[in-house]
């Protein structure tokens, strides 16, 4: 409805954070026929549909005035988490966790929990810039970290922390991905991961560890969580139910300190994430369906990753570099000197598929010669057609 000449200016309304639109919140467009590599979205051809529906039937017909009325967050299903942790070397109880409406909620609590304006986060560069615009947003100075072939680059990151002690900063903390990076596909190994918390430890910083996609590896299992490390108390860890189940159960959970979880319920001010769903999401869980599930997931995206990488060997100039991914849903790419990522896309949308620019995974503007490109969503043979089509634009802009 457009404003008559009496309304309200609403400048003078607006909160001071929300005068200035970011529209980082709206839902990614495709046009209709392209080809997406852009947008991590899960393999719908294996969404446990059946299974969900039976897990339904069997939460209405045995509980449903509970599932169906106001309620809190099912305890079964935090119970379950315990125990998914558990067997992943994270010792938690109840007052670890907080289940929340995926891990993006989880992250945008955390950003209200700890930072003030002005207060100094360190991200990774690359990051996922989800999370990254939660900690902009709650006003936090971001001081960038580059990743490496191993993760977070740690030489750069201790002489960080050193410069920053010197300036009287103490980082509210190092958010990082360690376990199948979004979006560079990387794997932090042991050692480094022994030597981030050290890190954390000795300059009184903690880690935010979000852990989406370290479920879905394809050959060996990845070393463990920081989580699971962490004999200090420095590591609060995210995690989620929507890379493993369905995306639309809009499930995650944080796990940390007691007092961090206390703190982040003061924000939840909506309460639980209700009856129904979580206990929809542990009935399903709970019998073993799961677990099979998982193992049937990690065999499609090793197999859907292979076919991707297949394709960039053979369609891709040769001058372009690629990591190739031990587990998740991206494969991270540097093209040659003088072609940018933004430019490319242009020509590559022009024949009917997308990527993501990897500018758009930088809080300090790098990354305009590099590109993410997820293959969980498409079918094999659009895999193959989208490479070739910007193989195909590549080459166009190289005459």
């Amino acid at each position: 409805m457009a404003p008559t000449s009496r309304a309200p200016t609403l400048d003078t309304l607006f909160a001071a954070r929300a005068r200035t639109s970011r529209a980082t919140s709206r839902w990614p467009e495709e046009p209709e026929g392209a080809i997406s590599l852009a947008y991590g979205f899960a393999a719908p051809e294996r969404f446990p549909t059946d299974a969900l529906v039976a897990a339904t039937a069997e939460v209405l017909a045995e509980d449903a005035p509970h599932a169906l009325n106001y309620g809190p967050t099912y305890p079964g299903l935090v119970r379950l988490i315990i125990d998914r942790l558990a067997h992943q070397q994270i010792s938690a109880g109840p007052s670890n966790i907080m289940v929340t409406h995926g891990s993006s909620q989880a992250l945008g609590l955390l950003a209200q929990v700890f930072i003030d304006q002005g207060d100094t986060v360190i991200v990774e560069g690359p990051s996922f810039m989800g999370a990254v615009n939660y900690f902009i947003a709650a006003g936090a100075r971001l001081v960038t970290v580059p990743v490496g072939a191993e993760g977070l680059d740690l030489d750069v990151l201790e002489g960080t922390l050193a410069d920053l002690k010197a300036e009287g900063v103490v980082p509210k903390f190092v958010y990082t991905i360690p376990t199948y990076h979004n979006p560079t596909g990387t794997l932090m190994p042991l050692a480094n991961r022994q030597r981030l918390i050290e890190l954390a430890v000795r300059y009184g910083t903690l880690l935010l560890e979000d852990d989406a996609y370290g479920e879905l590896y394809f050959d060996a299992p990845p070393p463990p969580r920081l989580a699971a490390l962490d004999t200090d108390g420095v590591v609060i860890h995210v995690s989620t139910f929507s890379k493993i189940l369905a995306p639309g159960v809009r499930v995650g959970f944080a796990c940390a300190r007691p007092e961090i979880i206390e703190r982040l319920s003061m924000f939840k001010i909506e309460g639980g994430n209700g009856p129904f769903i979580t206990r929809v999401v542990e009935r399903y869980c709970a019998d073993g369906r799961l677990e099979a599930h998982i193992a049937d997931l990690r065999r499609l995206y090793k197999r859907k990753a292979e076919v991707m990488l297949a394709a960039i060997e053979r369609e891709f100039l040769p001058e372009v570099t690629f990591r190739r991914p031990a587990g998740g849903f991206f494969i991270w790419c540097r093209l040659p000197d003088g072609m940018d990522a933004p430019t490319l896309l242009k020509a590559a949308e022009a024949r009917g598929v997308s990527f993501v620019a990897g500018s758009d995974f930088y809080a300090n503007g790098a990354g305009a010669n590099e590109l993410r490109l997820a293959f969980s969503l498409q079918s094999e043979e659009l895999i193959v057609k989208g490479i070739e089509r910007i193989g195909a634009a590549m080459r166009s802009l190289v005459g």
